[in-house]
């Protein structure tokens, strides 16, 4: 006799889980809710509606019965609810967590989206009385962030999906004024608050990275491009991680690290070829990396307690900055 297997963890499209879990919350709310309120709430059809209701309980097992006198759906176990049969508690609690980070990228159009997309899949977890806690002993301190307008982040991601040259008005730092630009777009990149367009810069002929926050007036054309197959971030940037910033010109970085400085830079990894020796009242760090500028501005940060052995160029522009931050100080 063949034992019978187990039925599988069934997959779902992402788009239906927020809707099935808006039917569980109306089911376990004791309302009796009928295919033609849960299509009214949902904003969906009858059919799509019945078909949920089947999927949940042939697939997810869910004891979903059916009243002809309240003429509405009810759970035979009063208690049920859908990530038990479904997913477990850790998942949920990890998509709750999830939703601090979504902080870090209020300033975007796609927050409200995200964030709304969380809240439907974890409200089960938030009926449970866990929403509180949650919200008040797991955040994300807030960063200083650049605004992204709705306008330039639709005309990018547009780009992107169809692979077709964008243009923009854009002012660079030391620009004046702003300046037409026709890009073949690559990657959206996050850094430190700030979203920025990696792509081939059909003026430069070469690739660049563009803040969104210092665009306007984009516009998607109908000339279309073909994807190099070294078209990521990651295949130029190099193998450390100081941000977006992309040099022309591999360094060897090594860096004499004492007291606090010493702890913070040694818990963390900075690049894949990260190397840390001990010396007397510290740390020697070395690594190799592109970003010569963002080390630069990462050692100056440090203060006296960071200080550049290699590269030369390193050396002489750490101690130029220096002595200008110290005739600042000193009026002279």
């Amino acid at each position: 006799m063949k034992t019978k297997k187990p039925p599988s963890k069934p997959s779902l499209p992402r788009t239906a889980l927020p809707r099935i879990y808006r039917i569980d919350a109306q089911i376990a709310s004791g309302k009796y809710p009928n295919s033609n309120d849960l299509a009214k709430m949902c904003e969906t059809s009858v059919a799509t509606i019945s078909r949920d209701i089947d999927f949940m309980r042939d697939q997810l097992l869910a004891p979903i019965e059916y009243d002809r006198f309240k003429r509405g759906y009810y759970y035979s176990k009063k208690l049920y609810r859908l990530p038990a049969g479904f997913s477990s508690a850790e998942d949920i609690l990890a998509l709750s967590m999830a939703k601090s980070l979504l902080t870090l990228y209020r300033e975007t159009p796609m927050f409200d989206a995200a964030s709304h997309l969380l809240e439907s899949i974890t409200a089960p977890l938030s009926s449970e009385g866990n929403k509180d806690w949650l919200e008040d002993r797991i955040t994300v301190p807030k960063i200083a962030s650049a605004k992204v307008k709705p306008e330039i982040w639709d005309v990018i991601i547009e780009g992107l999906k169809r692979n077709h040259v964008i243009t923009f008005e854009y002012k660079g730092i030391l620009d004046k004024d702003y300046h037409i630009r026709s890009v073949r777009p690559y990657q959206l990149l996050f850094d430190s608050g700030v979203w920025y367009l990696y792509g081939f810069s059909e003026e430069r002929k070469a690739v660049r990275i563009f803040s969104l926050s210092r665009m306007r007036n984009a516009a998607f054309t109908k000339e279309g491009f073909l994807l190099p197959k070294n078209f990521r971030y990651s295949d130029v940037a190099g193998e450390s991680y100081f941000g977006v910033f992309v040099g022309d010109e591999k360094y060897k970085f090594v860096i004499d690290c004492y007291d606090d400085a010493a702890i913070l830079i040694a818990e963390r990894q900075w690049a894949d070829d990260q190397k840390i020796t001990e010396i007397k009242d510290g740390i020697t760090i070395e690594f190799s990396s592109t970003q010569f500028e963002k080390v630069l501005r990462w050692v100056l940060a440090n203060g006296g307690v960071a200080i550049p052995r290699k590269p030369r160029q390193l050396v002489i522009e750490w101690k130029r900055q220096v002595n200008e931050i110290y005739k600042v100080m000193s009026g002279s």
